[in-house]
């Protein structure tokens, strides 16, 4: 407590308290207190009894300077110099002295003045006082509170957390004095509040058809549908959802090795996210909820599925299907009389299936496997007088195919400006090597490699690199030597190598000399080599180069063609699966390849040719002219020539060969057959008929006389083409050095004019078998019996004339095949001894 003089001392301070029962009055006398440590005890007490003081009277004598105020009294507090309490007078109270003054005694009027005063000044101290006590009770108040409530001491912005679950408080400077911070992965927000983001909605992370299950945070995906397989997927935030879209595989019911749970032996179909069960196998009856039955048909006729002139082909794959008998067509479940026997009945059939071959043939006695027929008037083009229906007969028409009512023709040969493929250059051949629509004749570029023949080094073979590798000037692709330099390219028995390196040493047989055979001690006429490593497939012992032996542990290779090192086999039919139905790999399904165990070779086809002349020295007789029809299965022979064969350029081991064979005139009566494992124009095999007896006009070198039966020979000619090997060929019987009779048909009766014969050939060279049969309608009329010969074993097919013109060759078969037939057995038991 400080005190200050105002011209005067303050000399007492009352104090007022007021209770329920009584009023207490308490005096303290300031002018006693002298030191300050009696200073602070009077201050205490003027302390605690303000807490309970209803009036405050202050008694002092004080001098003002004029116009000038003071302080009378006041409370301080020690530490900051807060006033607590300050009373205090202003310079006015002057002139009221002033007044008294005059009127009073000087000391009487001075000290009513100083009462009076002082009365005043007490009121107005009083209620100071009782303001500044309600001041001071609500800050003790206040501060009471503070202390509960524990903000005595500093307090932090960030506890408790303000900020959304999880997610971290900084403290900063600037309102309201913290930072949340982001949101935790899977919701957004300001971090003080956070909602759930629904990854569902935005990134669509699931398979169609697979549920997305957004979750606080995150999502999952539900397991694939029905159908399919994968994993469950589950993350949070967009990004992961949109990076890790659920995938969901189709799976493969109909191979879970119990055929999709279908019937065993019915037709499972898989389908995307499903399967589909189908009808029973080919070979099986019945339907799914009354089981697939085997048709065992085929060993019961009574009961056979297919048509009583139809006979069952099992497949590879176990299947059984239908076939017509020779001189029936259809489907093989229906079957109709086919008197031409090119594959057509003679009146349309009611098959379900819609088959081709149940269709009206449009030539019911002239075979036309192609049905062909130019001017869409029903009728065929082999048996169309008028095939184009331009008005003017075949026999008479310079386009036969093509409608011509003018018959120009600006060039000299025998075709009309209208289907000739160089109307200004003669070309009777009309050959088109590249099958652009302009003939060899007039084309700068016979073989469309796009290089002209003039600079072309194989014309009429496609090379656009041209490589050369013996510098003979003739390119690689076309070169019978193509190592070894001849630019004249003889090849004197038609064997396709040139004679400059023809050795003509061929110690296994099959028409490949040894330097140029990949097995050259086991016949393999094919040369097949599945993995191209240059060892045939005859002889080595893994085909695939799958490191499964074919045949031996740890064989038998379940797919010996095609590379499948797991063995795979989920039917456990003993194939495998990457070969289940395309045993060979080449995209023709089983049952629809000639050679299933040959990717090289998958549909009959002699389109492509080479023409061989058996006399190219005389000039009795041209050379054959040959038509191909039907995709390469039907050939014609129109021209009354020398001996001559048009010989296909694949080569096989052993084969079925079959097909119809008709003379479409009556003004000869001449040579026609064909010929297997042709291997050289001096070493093949044919089958030949002719009509009648007869005894060839040229008797040098020899008397030849032909006799009207079919008759297989077994040619092996020294002397190769020429008028030896013509003379033999005309001739029935042996000829040393030439030909061998092996069978004729003791019928002795030739073919008729306009008559169709069906031949079928099975040869197996590797055993030496040779059966053939002949066919007139459904009549089975020859039947050579098993014959065993190994002069050639293994070789091209074709067909064979000799001096008599239009022959059709329809409806042309070959099957690779080198099963042994049952009958051959007891010739093996024979050959087996002979060898002991």
């Amino acid at each position: 407590m400080e005190t200050q003089e105002l011209r005067g001392a303050l000399a007492l301070l009352l104090l007022c308290t007021f209770t329920s029962a009584s009023q207490d009055l308490q005096v303290i006398d300031l002018l006693t207190v002298g030191e300050s440590r009696q200073m602070v005890a009077v201050v205490e007490k003027i302390r605690t009894a303000l807490l309970t003081a209803g009036d405050i009277y202050l008694l002092s004598t004080f001098r003002l300077p004029p116009k000038q105020g003071g302080v009378l009294f006041g409370l301080y507090s020690r530490q900051d110099n807060t006033r607590w309490l300050e009373a205090s007078v202003v310079g006015k109270i002057n002139k009221v002295a002033s007044a008294l003054h005059s009127i009073l005694g000087e000391q009487t009027k001075a000290l009513v003045t100083q009462l009076t005063l002082f009365n005043q000044i007490l009121v107005e101290l009083r209620d100071d006082i009782r303001d500044q006590v309600k001041e001071m009770s609500l800050i003790r108040n206040t501060i009471m509170e503070c202390q509960v409530c524990g903000f005595h001491e500093q307090r932090s912005h960030c506890s408790p957390n303000p900020c959304f679950r999880g997610v971290d408080c900084m403290e900063v400077y600037e309102y309201p004095g913290y930072r949340c911070g982001p949101c935790p992965p899977g919701l957004q927000g300001n971090g003080t509040h956070c909602t759930d983001i629904n990854e569902c909605a935005h990134a669509d992370p699931c398979f169609p058809g697979s549920s997305c299950v957004n979750t606080m945070p995150g999502f999952h995906c539900e397991a694939c549908p029905r159908g399919y397989k994968g994993t469950r997927v589950s993350g949070v935030g967009i990004d992961y959802a949109r990076a890790s879209k659920q995938v969901c595989n189709d799976i493969d019911e109909c191979n879970d090795g119990n055929n999709g749970g279908c019937d065993p032996n019915s037709i499972c179909t898989n389908t995307v996210g499903s399967f589909k069960c189908g009808p029973c196998r080919l070979g099986f009856l019945g339907n799914q909820s009354q089981g697939c039955f085997p048709a065992r048909t085929c060993h019961s006729p009574t009961h056979s599925p297919c048509h009583v002139h139809a006979h069952c082909l099992f497949e590879r794959n176990g299947a059984v299907s239908c076939s017509c008998n020779v001189g029936w067509a259809g489907n093989g479940n229906v079957c109709g009389p086919d008197t031409d026997i090119d594959g057509y009945p003679d009146q349309a059939l009611p098959c379900m299936d819609n088959n081709k071959h149940c269709k009206q043939d449009n030539c019911l006695l002239t075979p036309n496997s192609g049905q062909e027929d130019a001017d869409n008037d029903g009728v065929g083009d082999q048996c169309d007088d008028d095939a184009d229906g331009d008005g003017i007969k075949n026999v008479e028409d310079n386009c036969r195919l093509f409608p011509n009512k003018d018959q120009q023709n600006s060039d000299t040969d025998s075709f009309g400006d209208a289907c000739d493929n160089c109307p200004n250059v003669p070309n009777n051949d009309q050959k088109d090597t590249d099958g652009n629509g302009e003939g060899d004749a007039c084309d700068n570029d016979v073989d469309g490699d796009g290089i002209p023949n003039g600079l072309d080094n194989c014309p009429k073979v496609p090379n656009p690199l041209q490589t050369d590798r013996d510098e003979d000037g003739v390119g690689d692709a076309c070169d019978s030597c193509p190592e070894m330099s001849n630019p004249t390219q003889t090849d004197a028995d038609s064997d396709l190598v040139g004679d400059v390196c023809d050795t003509n040493e061929d110690s296994d047989g099959d028409g490949h000399q040894d330097t140029k055979d990949n097995c050259p001690q086991l016949p393999n006429s094919s040369q097949l080599d599945s993995d191209n490593d240059g060892l045939g497939d005859e002889c080595d012992g893994d085909d695939d180069n799958d490191g499964v032996p074919d045949y031996m542990p740890p064989g038998p290779d379940n797919c010996r063609l095609v590379p499948n090192p797991n063995q795979k086999d989920s039917d456990g039919n003993g194939v495998g699966d990457v070969c289940e139905d395309d045993f060979d790999n080449d995209a023709v399904v089983d049952p629809l390849d000639v050679c299933p165990e040959s990717a090289e070779v998958t549909l009959t086809d002699f389109r492509a040719y080479q023409t061989v002349v058996l006399d190219p020295e005389g000039d009795a007789q041209i050379d054959p002219n040959w038509v191909v029809l039907n995709q390469g299965m039907e050939i014609v022979q129109t021209m009354n020539s020398d001996p001559g064969l048009a010989v296909g350029y694949t080569a096989f081991n052993g084969v079925d060969f079959e097909g119809t064979f008709h003379v479409n005139t009556v003004t000869d009566d001449d040579y026609a057959g064909f010929l297997f494992s042709y291997q050289d124009s001096g070493r093949f095999y044919v089958v030949m008929w002719k009509q009648t007896e007869q005894t060839y006009w040229q008797a040098t070198p020899f008397r030849a006389v032909a006799q009207p039966g079919l008759q297989l020979k077994a040619v092996t000619s020294v002397s190769g083409p020429g008028e030896h090997l013509r003379n033999a060929l005309w001739h029935t019987g042996h000829t040393p050095d030439q030909v061998r009779l092996l069978w004729t048909d003791p019928r002795n009766v030739g073919w008729r004019d306009k008559t169709s014969y069906r031949w079928q050939l099975l040869h197996r060279p590797q055993v030496g078998y040779i059966r053939v049969k002949l066919y007139e309608g459904s009549q089975l009329v020859a039947d050579s019996g098993v014959i065993i010969d190994t002069s050639m074993r293994g070789g091209r097919l074709g067909v064979f004339c000799f001096s008599q013109e239009n022959i059709i060759w329809s409806n042309l078969q070959y099957r690779c095949n080198d099963t042994v037939p049952e009958d051959f057995e007891p010739f093996r038991r024979q050959l087996l001894q002979e060898r002991v």
